[in-house]
């Protein structure tokens, strides 16, 4: 099939969209897709792609500046990774991730938007 047009049924279709969470002024809204059928075809562990957007709580104008990781930690004694860098992609910052396994994981998510100031912001998502 025409690669193309898999990922544009991926882009609007199926995304899983976590409640958002407000830190200090500032919305983040988390949307996850699960890519693990095309990402193992492609011989990558990585089965999941996950973006953030931020906005200002009070305008709802978007935040597409600034430097942003996440660090994630899975179900049991898991223990968190190295913070991933996410890469800014129109308007939001985004990164491919691996969730192995079944159970509750957090996305912890810290950022130095354009204000300068640091915040972290906490999603979880159950892998079923």
């Amino acid at each position: 099939g025409n690669v193309q047009s898999g990922h544009e049924a991926m882009m609007h279709g199926g995304a899983i969209m976590l409640p958002e969470v407000a830190v200090d002024g500032v919305k983040g809204m988390v949307h996850l897709m699960d890519t693990g059928a095309m990402m193992a075809k492609m011989g990558k562990k990585e089965n999941y792609h996950f973006m953030v957007a931020f906005s200002e709580a009070t305008t709802g104008k978007a935040i597409s500046e600034g430097n942003v990781a996440l660090k994630i930690t899975g179900p049991g004694e898991t223990k968190a990774g190295e913070p991933l860098a996410l890469m800014a992609m129109a308007g939001q910052f985004g990164a491919d991730i691996s969730l192995p396994g079944k159970g509750l994981y957090t996305l912890e998510v810290g950022s130095t938007l354009a204000d300068g100031a640091k915040r972290q912001f906490k999603f979880q998502y159950t892998v079923k």
